[in-house]
């Protein structure tokens, strides 16, 4: 009889300490985001001091916009993923907001990024400071990466084109998708690689030569906005913050230009 009485009381225990458990877990203030990889460094900088000023946590899901790849931010919307809110390039965002998928009158503009070039660390530099060597670097080039974002459509689609030289490099120019174009050209997938400069500036095993030149440079605004969750007001106090002058020095550091 003691026996069973002992055992009850230890399975009540277990039970009322599981709900103690699963109650903290469900009680945990979170907010989700997607963020395209141009800002990844930026927010993940600032997570840290927001959550301790907040008490909110939050899940930072490192998303390329746009993409055939399931992880990209539009498909993730279309598939009904949750998120509260929503950063990358601007203008894929407002077609996310002309959709109905995000709030208008929350987007708010957070930083300008610009298109660098890079190489593997320890390669040889070429220079690409005027048109004249940005071409004859890309045509000297045994192998280039770009990426299937805006700004990899930019160059393939728009710029190359325009430089007419598009033909000779199609054979050599590898679309990187789902990944940092960094991390292929560390591994010596592609000799060269283009992508924003916030992108490239925190891949290790690259050296970044710098940004392409300003007759051909294509500026990309990384913008937010909220998607009209259940956690409407804890979004737009995040983005507040976004826009506060803290943030702005860590948007800075992490190779983007902030927006007031």
């Amino acid at each position: 009889m003691t026996k069973t009485l002992l055992r009850l009381a230890l399975a009540c225990l277990f039970f009322l300490a599981d709900g103690i458990e699963a109650q903290d877990a469900t009680s945990t203030k979170t907010l989700t985001l997607f963020v395209s990889g141009g800002f990844i460094a930026a927010i993940q900088s600032l997570a840290p001091v927001y959550e301790k000023e907040t008490g909110f946590s939050l899940v930072i899901k490192e998303s390329p916009p746009t993409g055939n790849t399931p992880i990209a931010i539009t498909n993730r919307l279309s598939r009904g993923e949750n998120a509260d809110v929503v950063i990358m390039e601007d203008w894929e965002l407002r077609n996310l907001i002309d959709q109905g998928q995000l709030q208008k009158t929350s987007r708010i503009d957070l930083g300008k990024s610009f298109i660098a070039m890079a190489v593997q660390k320890g390669a040889k530099k070429p220079d690409i400071s005027n048109m004249k060597s940005f071409k004859k670097t890309l045509l000297n080039a045994k192998s280039l990466a770009l990426s299937d974002t805006p700004s990899g459509t930019y160059l393939s689609r728009i710029l190359f084109p325009q430089m007419h030289i598009s033909e000779r490099l199609r054979i050599k120019t590898r679309t990187i998708s789902a990944e940092p174009v960094g991390e292929a050209v560390a591994r010596g997938d592609a000799e060269i690689g283009f992508q924003q400069l916030s992108e490239l500036m925190h891949t290790e095993g690259i050296d970044v030569i710098g940004l392409i030149p300003d007759q051909v440079q294509k500026m990309t605004m990384y913008s937010a906005a909220t998607t009209g969750g259940g956690q409407q007001e804890e979004a737009a106090a995040l983005l507040k913050f976004l826009s506060s002058k803290a943030a702005r020095t860590a948007i800075k550091v992490s190779g983007l230009i902030p927006v007031r």
